[in-house]
């Protein structure tokens, strides 16, 4: 896969859909890489250049020493976008992603045309939270990482979902178990820290805001008080857990088309 060179290593992407077409950068969730969006590019190309990567500590990117922050996350965007010469982009996050999404949107406003929060917040959790996570992980490594794996389920998909479709649930979480033990504790550590509940009031990009009616990681109410605090924000709800884009597939796809394209 081809790589954009950073400071300190490479940041692993995929661009597809046709050129010239306007482009739309899909962020992956934490634990997960750019292939959690497979559902979505066939229909996404079809109207988009699609750019999607591998968050910095995921897939085949770069594993710095952490722990990272969100405006770290939100620069190697920035990086990326300079590098293969696209000057503006809608983005569509999921989770840290949409953490991502966020402080893109307040801090480079002028780079990004529409914005897509998915299953996210303007906080997500607390220390209380991630740092038991983050020392279970670093001194655990890859078997921490495969437990995680199996905890996850029922936080990233309903259990009549992960029940009914295997085949769609086994690959995703798949990816957690692959995640490197550093990069996963120091991206948990860069959302522990990330909170945007003041600062909602300055995007200026049209938004939609997507819930899973059954996530009990970022919840509707999260999404509410986003839509509430960020001018002009639809929301929308699917029944899903924490990973709406494959538990919710081709509703999530349309919806989130008719958004970008409106």
């Amino acid at each position: 896969m081809p790589a954009v060179t950073l400071a300190d290593g490479d940041l692993n992407y995929l661009l597809e859909g046709p050129a010239g077409a306007p482009v739309l950068v899909l962020s992956n969730s934490l634990g997960t890489d750019l292939h959690m969006w497979d559902e979505q590019i066939p229909a996404f190309t079809e109207q988009f250049r699609v750019l999607r990567y591998d968050t910095r500590g995921h897939g085949q990117s770069l594993v710095s020493e952490g722990p990272y922050s969100i405006e770290q996350l939100g620069r190697d965007v920035l990086a990326l976008l300079d590098a293969l010469d696209i000057v503006k982009a809608s983005f569509c996050g999921l989770s840290m992603g949409g953490l991502i999404g966020q402080w893109l949107a307040i801090n480079a406003p002028q780079r990004i045309e529409r914005l897509v929060l998915c299953n996210t917040a303007a906080k997500i959790g607390s220390p209380e939270v991630w740092n038991p996570r983050i020392d279970t992980v670093l001194a655990g490594g890859a078997q921490a990482m495969r437990d995680l794996r199996d905890a996850s389920i029922s936080r990233w998909f309903t259990a009549e979902f992960a029940e009914a479709q295997p085949a769609k649930v086994d690959p995703i979480v798949g990816m957690l178990a692959q995640t490197s033990p550093a990069g996963y504790a120091a991206n948990c550590a860069a959302v522990r820290d990330a909170d945007y509940r003041e600062q909602l009031g300055s995007i200026v990009a049209p938004t939609l805001v997507v819930c899973g009616d059954a996530d009990p990681v970022t919840t509707t109410e999260h999404g509410r008080f986003m839509q509430e605090h960020i001018r002009g924000a639809e929301l929308v709800e699917f029944h899903a857990a924490h990973l709406s884009n494959v538990e919710a597939g081709e509703l999530f796809t349309r919806r989130v088309l008719d958004f970008l394209t409106a």
